[in-house]
């Protein structure tokens, strides 16, 4: 695929009969089988996944938590090193520029997990609105997550113990002797850690943590199986379910902003919109048919506009198409019948409670992509 990058573990996703596809720019696998056996195998036993396409950015020196403090919405002074946390970053409008999670290293030392597609635009929208150098680690840092019920169970992690990291915590580990960063975090709503490891001795350890849970049922997962979990989670994806044009308070993430924390980019603008409330909200729906809900698809109650499908897929889980819309607040609200509109024809369908599905994780789960 021409333009287009490769992870650290391409050679490995060949071998599995990955089937490829450009996402974000990077080549990924869509699927190594079927995406319902990895879909399903997350829910019951646990799914390995390459996640090495988002970026990561190293940050700290002095000053490092009050420069970031302006940059983000929700409030770094509440983590202490060894913990995460998922923020916004956004315009001076209140638009949401990305999502991503910061992790405390140390003190006045972070790391930020951005969006594969908007890791130039994120790199350069902070460099220019602070006086920090940021450090990009995402070719030299390989990422990996084990996501599912069993996955403490079966990650095979030593010199650490995984039954004390929190949701949200991390620590450092070894993993077929290499260092491996341990994070209970993930994208899936089920339990599960993701792996920050040295990009040469990535390979090494997708064989190890693959070859140690195979015969209990763990598979190795693409994006199909990645894309219908996060839908059942609830958990947004940029570009599809947030842009530049929504706040977070349409996306259903207010409660990532902290106006209390003082001045941030945004949070006047931020604060007027959470004033008026919302003109539009991010709920869930599900289909009552067999059609299946995709983005830009019109949403229609009593025969007039009430939003659109920001994301969909089909449930293996549930057995029936589910999905994500923007709709009018009013309208927004779970068990209100709306139609989706088909090719010219409408299709029955209804609102529900995100998260559409409840896995294994241990906190209510945040979103993220």
């Amino acid at each position: 695929m021409a333009g287009t990058e490769r992870t650290a573990l391409y050679q490995e996703h060949l071998a599995l009969g990955g089937k490829m596809v450009d996402f974000g720019g990077w080549e990924l696998p869509q699927q190594y089988g079927s995406i319902r056996d990895e879909h399903v195998a997350v829910r019951r036993v646990a799914g390995l996944f390459d996640l090495s396409h988002m970026g990561r950015v190293d940050v700290g020196g002095d000053g490092a938590e009050a420069e970031l403090q302006r940059l983000f919405t929700n409030d770094l002074a509440r983590i202490r090193p060894g913990r995460a946390q998922y923020t916004l970053m956004c315009n001076e409008e209140g638009g949401i520029l990305d999502d991503l999670v910061v992790y405390r290293l140390g003190v006045d030392d972070f790391r930020i997990v951005v969006n594969a597609s908007n890791r130039l635009k994120d790199l350069a929208w902070m460099t220019a609105h602070s006086d920090l150098h940021f450090q990009d680690r995402t070719k030299e840092l390989s990422l990996l997550a084990l996501q599912g019920p069993a996955a403490e169970a079966l990650l095979p992690a030593r010199r650490i113990d995984l039954t004390a990291v929190p949701y949200f915590g991390f620590a450092e580990g070894e993993i077929a002797g290499a260092q491996v960063l341990i994070s209970r975090t993930g994208y899936t709503g089920e339990d599960g850690f993701e792996l920050f490891v040295d990009s040469d001795r990535a390979p090494e350890v997708w064989r190890t943590v693959l070859g140690s849970g195979s015969a209990k049922g763990v598979l190795p997962c693409g994006l199909g199986a990645r894309d219908a979990c996060r839908l059942e989670a609830g958990l947004r994806l940029y570009g599809n379910d947030m842009d530049e044009q929504t706040n977070p308070y349409q996306a259903g993430l207010g409660w990532t902003v902290k106006l209390a924390k003082g001045e941030f980019i945004g949070s006047a603008a931020l604060a007027q919109a959470k004033a008026r409330g919302p003109d539009r909200l991010i709920t869930g729906i599900r289909s009552l048919d067999r059609n299946i809900p995709r983005h830009g698809t019109p949403v229609l109650t009593a025969g007039r506009s009430a939003g659109e499908v920001t994301s969909g897929t089909y449930s293996f889980w549930l057995n029936q198409g589910i999905g994500m819309a923007s709709l009018d607040p009013v309208i927004a609200k779970p068990g209100h019948a709306i139609e989706l509109e088909v090719r010219g024809r409408t299709s029955p369908a209804e609102t529900i409670a995100l998260p559409i599905y409840r896995g294994s994780v241990r906190s209510p789960a945040p979103a993220k992509s």
